[in-house]
């Protein structure tokens, strides 16, 4: 017999796999920013209640996601705002590795904040959202 949270939890992964599907690059690497945002605070959040081996699964899938983002990038043709993410992003590696190892969320907390940032200018330079409305006075 499956729980309601078995159902949830199917639901979840359907619509999740459907919002991928359906996404365009620049939707993909929203989503992987957002899906990064969440094990970070994930991680941070076990820490805090002591599930230590969640704490590691979640730290394991946002690094995984965040070596996707930096294998995204195109350095020859992003010059140096890819340069400096790839290098942000391999901060954040080493930032993930020294949260786990010292069951810390503090390094957790500050990359949560910096992808935070990398997520708002991202979602502002969005190709397909509607043009802001011109201003008459």
């Amino acid at each position: 017999m499956h729980s309601a949270r078995t159902y949830a939890n199917q639901y979840r992964q359907t619509s999740a796999s459907s919002a991928v599907l359906d996404a365009s690059p620049h939707q993909l690497v929203s989503l992987m920013l957002a899906g990064a945002r969440e094990r970070v605070r994930l991680a941070a959040a076990c820490i805090g209640r002591g599930d230590l081996a969640r704490k590691g699964k979640a730290i394991n899938e946002a690094s995984s996601i965040i070596a996707g983002l930096s294998g995204t990038l195109d350095l020859k043709a992003g010059g140096d705002i890819a340069a400096g993410l790839q290098s942000l992003y391999d901060y954040f590696q080493r930032k993930l590795v020294e949260a786990n190892a010292g069951n810390d969320a503090v390094p957790l907390a500050e990359i949560d904040e910096l992808l935070g940032d990398i997520e708002g200018a991202w979602k502002a330079i969005d190709p397909d959202a509607p043009a802001p409305a011109a201003v008459t006075q």
